[in-house]
């Protein structure tokens, strides 16, 4: 496969991950890709711009899934609220209470409706200014870690301002958003109106958007020849497109960093909810640690580990409705969730680096005598690599809360991943290697000094606020009073240069803060 890596066929791939978690169909981020390279041309950038438009509007909803388990808890399915809400003229308000007010009631119980338009009434705005900070906090912070560079960064952390300043997360106005920023949201929203309206529609929709949150001169630049560019980007496979539009020189990365970038997606397919902070990483590492000790050779290793950091990106295709139900699940609920392991490894074969790893991932639920998923594999058919991650997988999951159950000690998980070993569910040198590997975890040590300048004291912060705590609840765990609660959260934003609990967890994640057993 050769010693270096496109990032554009990484991240093409991977966002489509982003598109599902989105409530958007398959390949929209690419198709919003094609439209702001060629309209980052036609306004007359740079092509050290033109790249990082590319980069920006394939990445432009990354950060969306951090804030899942919020927009679940006030609104039900998060997936179909965020696909609304990319439909509708935001600083509209005639337009809020004829389509996204309704979208928003649509499947939600009859019994819960009135709460949930006093809420639009009361805390919409208020709402969807912490949803835009804190996705587009995250999407910075990911930029960063892929290496994007200074352009890219500052353009995702600015692709929620609008241009008449009622955005967010800085309320920036007009040119002070930047220009990258400014072609990625008009090339989402007309990629968005034109799959949902046709062209036509698509390019009166963004004239009357022009001068509320969108930059007027770049929508006149695309409804200039609106119907040929919306055609371009629908013309042929977007991800063979995507590749040929790229521009040069293209980015290019050694094999050795694929691991640092599937990390990155996994922290962000695990901050879907609260009691997964920390999975990915957790199964990377006891995959890495076990298939060492049972006699995997280096290359399959290397496979493994970034296979278990990316087998839960399927995650983000299913709601937050189905995955924090704390009661028995339905039939059809039981089906969204046996079908996140085939979407893991969809999402994988659509990239030609990680295709070779997807069926592996699309493994992590299968189990020796069948009884697993997606495929229901036997022994058989299962290679050793898909053993230890699907033992790793398990002792992860174990050692974490779920909405059914409280987490086990790792003790008690030891003993729990024993037991499946015994019962023919789960291979036993797998099980052993992951055992082995979870009893050299060395012990954390409460007081060590935390990563960007925290102190013990707001590393115990960091940790409650990534697990989902209010500052009342912060307040009672740590036995102080709320406000000082709330004074070492703002210590705590002030120290990593953010303003969201999104930014904060995933902050968590990149520095292994998250007090998980493994």
């Amino acid at each position: 496969m050769g010693e270096r890596l496109r990032l554009a066929d990484l991240l093409g791939g991977l966002s489509i991950a982003t598109d599902l978690g989105f409530g958007l169909p398959p390949e929209e981020a690419m198709r919003s890709c094609l439209l702001a390279t060629a309209l980052a041309r036609r306004v007359g950038l740079t092509e050290a711009e033109v790249s990082d438009a590319f980069y920006t509007a394939l990445l432009g909803h990354v950060g969306c899934p951090a804030l899942s388990h919020e927009t679940a808890a006030v609104f039900g399915d998060e997936r179909r609220v965020t696909a609304a809400a990319a439909a509708v003229h935001l600083a509209d308000p005639a337009e809020i209470a004829a389509g996204l007010v309704p979208a928003l009631l649509e499947g939600v119980p009859s019994a819960d409706r009135g709460r949930v338009a006093r809420y639009v009434a009361e805390h919409g705005t208020e709402f969807g200014r912490m949803y835009d900070t804190g996705s587009c906090e995250v999407a910075r912070a990911t930029a960063r870690r892929l290496g994007l560079g200074a352009g890219v960064e500052r353009a995702l952390h600015e692709i929620g301002e609008w241009w008449n300043g009622g955005g967010a997360p800085q309320g920036l106005r007009g040119d002070d958003i930047a220009v990258v920023a400014r072609i990625a949201q008009v090339a989402a929203d007309a990629a968005r109106l034109d799959h949902l309206r046709g062209p036509d529609a698509a390019v009166a929709a963004l004239r009357r958007r022009a001068g509320g949150v969108l930059d007027p001169g770049i929508v006149g630049a695309l409804v200039a020849d609106g119907t040929r560019m919306l055609a371009g980007s629908r013309a042929g496979d977007p991800r063979t497109r995507m590749l040929e539009v790229e521009p040069t020189p293209h980015r290019e990365y050694p094999r050795a960093r694929l691991p640092a970038i599937a990390a990155a997606f996994g922290d962000l397919a695990d901050l879907k909810t609260p009691f997964t902070h920390g999975h990915s990483a957790a199964v990377a590492r006891l995959s890495r640690a076990a298939g060492e000790r049972i006699g995997l050779d280096p290359a399959a290793v290397a496979s493994l580990e970034v296979a278990a950091h990316l087998h839960d990106l399927g995650r983000l295709a299913v709601s937050n409705v189905v995955w924090e139900k704390p009661g028995r699940l339905t039939g059809g609920e039981w089906e969204q969730v046996r079908m996140h392991a085939y979407h893991s490894e969809r999402i994988l074969a659509t990239s030609e680096a990680l295709a070779p790893l997807a069926r592996l991932a699309g493994m992590h639920h299968e189990r020796l005598d069948g009884s697993g998923y997606h495929r229901g594999c036997g022994a058989r058919d299962l290679p050793v690599a898909a053993r230890v991650l699907a033992a790793a997988d398990a002792c992860a999951a174990m050692t974490q809360d779920r909405p059914h159950r409280p987490a086990l000690g790792a003790e008690a998980a030891a003993d729990a991943l024993a037991g499946e070993a015994r019962a023919g569910r789960l291979d036993h040198d797998a099980v052993t290697g992951v055992l082995d590997a979870l009893a050299d975890r060395p012990p954390r040590r409460g007081r060590r000094p935390g990563p960007g300048g925290l102190s013990a004291r707001e590393v115990e912060v960091v940790r409650l606020v990534a697990a989902g705590c209010s500052n009342a609840a912060i307040a009672e765990r740590l036995v102080i009073s709320r406000r000082t609660a709330e004074h070492h959260v703002q210590h705590v934003y002030g120290k990593l240069g953010v303003s969201s609990r999104a930014a904060v967890a995933l902050f968590a994640h990149e520095h292994d803060l998250l007090a998980t057993a493994v």
